[in-house]
């Protein structure tokens, strides 16, 4: 974990042929909030709550699972007629102790609501926590930082050290840290406390993540996230006996649970 974050996950860029697009069927998730940010293409959101909302480049869905929520991601209908891009981060936060089984819900905070930062050569775009002298509107059940930043290269941007724990990713280009190169898709976890200065060595974008350091361990398996291995055994009885709710919408179809997923412990 780097903070909250206990998952993530850069998916494109790529591009879907006509009549094509992402199927990501209805499955269930628990005591996790999901947070998708887009760099190019869009997503339907439909979950069951009744939520049904498109997110596109520089906007926000936060997803609260607490004590169980169902939803599926699927490209819309305009972008299948037609083909289309697709690029963009989803990561998944722990929900911190006293607040892991909270009610489900969900944000869609727009990108004209999330705080730019722009010089010359850099845009940087503050989706979750306080950075760089703003604060995003994005709810925090945890101390949270995540923030998307484009930067030209030659340019600079320092790197707060006030998070507990904070990590960077390069998710396309070329940047160094403090002079040290970094390799792009791997996540660097920083040294706490200390100030550092991230570089584009090209034209960049590259992910700031992390907040505050959890006090209890969390356990992953497949969708499912919690500090008790008996809540996940349960998530996993319910989604088998069909004991979570259905997606409007998005009724005919849902994910299996897997025989044997990856499972992790943080």
């Amino acid at each position: 974990m780097v903070g909250p974050f206990i998952f993530v996950d850069q998916f494109g860029p790529d591009h879907f042929d006509i009549g094509k697009g992402m199927d990501v069927r209805p499955h269930p998730h628990i005591n996790l909030a999901t947070v998708t940010y887009l760099f190019e293409g869009a997503i339907d959101h439909r979950d069951s709550l009744g939520t049904f909302a498109t997110i596109r480049p520089g906007a926000l869905n936060l997803m609260t699972a607490g004590r169980g929520i169902v939803h599926s991601e699927r490209t819309p209908l305009p972008e299948r007629s037609t083909g289309s891009p697709i690029s963009g981060m989803q990561t998944w936060l722990a929900l911190p102790d006293g607040k892991e089984e909270i009610d489900p819900a969900f944000e869609h905070v727009s990108k004209e609501n999330l705080p730019l930062i722009e010089t010359d050569n850099v845009s940087a775009r503050v989706i979750m926590g306080s950075l760089w002298g703003v604060t995003a509107p994005t709810t925090q059940h945890a101390e949270t930082i995540y923030a998307d930043i484009l930067m030209n290269a030659g340019a600079t941007i320092p790197i707060d050290a006030d998070a507990d724990e904070r990590a960077i990713l390069v998710a396309l280009g070329s940047a160094s840290l403090n002079g040290e190169a970094l390799e792009r898709h791997s996540l660097y976890v920083l040294q706490p406390g200390q100030a550092m200065t991230l570089r584009a060595d090209s034209d960049c974008r590259v992910m700031l993540l992390g907040g505050e350091d959890f006090a209890t361990p969390r356990h992953v398996w497949w969708n499912f996230v919690s500090s008790s291995r008996d809540r996940i055994n349960q998530a996993k009885s319910d989604w088998k006996a069909g004991n979570f709710p259905l997606v409007p919408g998005d009724e005919n179809e849902s994910i299996p649970i897997p025989e044997i997923p990856l499972t992790r412990s943080a």
